[in-house]
């Protein structure tokens, strides 16, 4: 049986919610615990598909891996044997290549199949692979990836692009190495953040956390076991802003980090919806004025993003049917993967005025008046927009492949119904 979404919209949402822990920052951290040897206990770990699929992998290569609560997990790591990951486990989630690094500085050895994940374009691995090359892993690429290493030594690296990935795996190998390491170009998002935090924490020495320069004073071991714990995940806060905005909700977010908000809420801005922080508190008032604001001289505006602090990417989705309610034309510039909009069809099938000019830039006229329909989820972020298209449209709507939203986002539809939504999760037959 294939589950899916029966959602009711137009419904007037109301109530507090919590952020679960950052997906992001869960997955790199459950990958660092490879690197001591003892229990890491980590806390606030959303309970998803990713994180489970990850645990799994864990579990193969020797960790024991228990849930001593709904979202704290212990890992012990003082058997970890294994160093080639399961070709089928690995297909299920791409931050199996977040086991290289801590495996390569642990056992000297990995062997990686290519990483699963989002179809959302293109994801290189090569910024990963010439990194770990620099602090001396000999690296062997065909039908899988193959990284030895006898010791890893301390290197100046200058990543060839920001990737958030590839920045966690070199922190990792790079604090179990002998000597300095200074990574150049390293991605600073909040989950990057946490990964230092939680390192630290294990005995690493590292500077420069929140810059695009990080200092690793290696150990030349391995780290202690501690225990660390994942903040709140910045793209679920952001998507629930989104959700008080199409549905003209009063909805109010506990828990947040402001900082990690600032970028985020100036795009938000543009398309006319203010939250108001108080504390760790977000408060979304209901009536936004949901009007596009127009650039000096009458421009259309862009949401664009970038990395870190720019709009995050993993928020265009979401952007993108928020102008769908809003007054106003504005363009939405996605600059880092080429088939994340493609699926726009699905929204322009239940009303929304859009053109797609190619696989980076869509142009929205807004308000559009979306009517219930039966679409499937591409990927976690469009998954989720979807839900948030259906939960602003007229009537009913079926969303399919919710597995893809799973991945993403712990007990969506529960925690919405108890904002009031009209959201229930159905099977059908699979084809």
């Amino acid at each position: 049986m294939a589950e899916f979404f029966r959602v009711e919209g137009r419904r007037k949402l109301a109530g507090t919610v919590r952020p679960a822990g950052n997906k992001n920052a869960a997955l790199p951290m459950i990958s660092a615990a490879l690197l001591a040897d003892g229990v890491t206990v980590i806390r606030n770990v959303p309970r998803i598909t990713d994180v489970e699929a990850l645990l799994d992998l864990v579990r193969d290569v020797g960790g024991v891996v228990e849930w001593t609560n709904p979202n704290s997990v212990s890992i012990d790591t003082s058997n970890i044997l294994a160093a080639d990951l399961d070709p089928i486990l690995s297909a299920r989630i791409r931050a199996s290549i977040l086991l290289a690094g801590p495996l390569l500085a642990r056992l000297g050895r990995v062997v990686l199949p290519p990483p699963g994940g989002d179809v959302i374009g293109r994801r290189r691995v090569d910024t990963h692979f010439m990194a770990l090359a620099e602090l001396g892993a000999d690296v062997s690429v065909g039908e899988q990836y193959k990284l030895e290493a006898p010791g890893l030594t301390g290197a100046d690296i200058f990543l060839d692009e920001p990737s958030v990935t590839a920045t966690e795996n070199v922190l990792m190998a790079a604090a179990a190495a002998k000597g300095t390491t200074i990574i150049r170009n390293a991605a600073s998002e909040p989950h990057v953040q946490d990964l230092v935090r939680a390192l630290v924490q294990m005995g690493a020495d590292i500077d420069g956390i929140g810059t695009n320069v990080l200092t690793v004073n290696g150990k030349g071991g391995l780290l202690e076991p501690a225990e660390i714990e994942v903040g709140p995940d910045h793209i679920e806060i952001g998507s629930f802003i989104g959700l008080a905005a199409v549905t003209d909700s009063d909805i109010t977010v506990e828990g947040v980090r402001p900082e990690d908000l600032r970028g985020m809420l100036l795009q938000f801005e543009k398309l006319g919806i203010t939250p108001t922080i108080t504390g760790s508190s977000l408060h979304i008032a209901a009536s936004q004025e949901r009007r596009v604001r127009s650039d000096i001289g009458g421009h259309v505006p862009k949401i664009e993003d970038g990395p870190w602090p720019a709009f995050p990417a993993d928020l265009t989705s979401i952007a993108l049917v928020v102008a769908t309610q809003c007054e106003g034309l504005v363009m939405v510039f996605e600059k880092m993967f080429e088939s994340r909009l493609y699926f726009v069809d699905k929204l322009i099938s239940l009303g929304a005025r859009i053109v797609l000019c190619d696989p980076h830039r869509a142009v929205i006229s807004g308000p559009s008046d979306l009517h219930g329909g039966t679409v499937e989820s591409p990927d976690i972020r469009a998954g989720m927009a979807m839900l948030l298209a259906a939960l602003s449209a007229r009537g009913t709507s079926e969303i399919h492949n919710i597995g893809q939203i799973d991945r993403g986002y712990e007990r969506i539809d529960e925690r919405l119904r108890e904002l009031g939504a009209g959201i229930e999760r159905a099977s059908s037959p699979a084809i």
